[in-house]
């Protein structure tokens, strides 16, 4: 299974998200995180992503007569490489982005169903912004917001610190 199809599912993009952060897991505190999710599918799609190496195994105890194993992901095979991108086609571009999509409406409407939801405290916000950049001055900009990225993505969790996500899209404008 490719890249691409290994984590454009939606539920396996949902579970990928779970893990964002240097977060580490058992299936049990995923379910918790994803209840909407039946467990035996929650289960059939980790094991999955273990198989496609995209979640490792941290630890592994037993509980009860079975294992427990904690999760995290593999980040260097949590995306879809430029390679595989250059070999869709089309409609799977297409497919791919409409997941990505669906599960971006989704994040969004689990927040907005929090009992006293409020955008501006919560620093939710949603915007679309142009630029006239040539290539060389786009590939200095995507250099330059990832080493930003990273900087901020290093903070690991701690008291009054709340787990954020950023989903961007760029593309050319006509």
């Amino acid at each position: 299974m490719s890249s691409a199809e290994l984590l454009l599912h939606p539920v396996r993009l949902r579970i990928v998200q779970a893990f964002l952060v240097d977060r580490e897991l058992t299936t049990g505190q995923l379910r918790d995180e994803l209840p909407e999710i039946p467990t035996a599918t929650l289960y059939r799609h980790v094991a999955t992503l273990v198989d496609g190496d995209v979640l490792e195994i941290v630890t592994e105890r037993k509980v009860r007569g079975t294992f427990e194993r904690t999760y995290r992901l593999n980040l260097a095979n949590a995306n879809v490489t430029g390679e595989e991108a250059a070999g869709m086609d089309a409609d799977a571009h297409r497919r791919a982005f409409m997941t990505f999509v669906a599960a971006l409406l989704g994040d969004f409407d689990r927040y907005l169903a929090r009992e006293g939801f409020d955008l501006a405290r919560d620093g939710v916000g949603y915007r679309q912004a142009g630029f006239n950049l040539s290539d060389a001055e786009f590939d200095d900009f995507a250099a330059e917001l990832g080493e930003v990225l990273k900087r901020w993505m290093a903070l690991p969790p701690a008291p009054g610190r709340v787990r954020r996500l950023l989903s961007t899209i760029v593309m050319p404008a006509e």
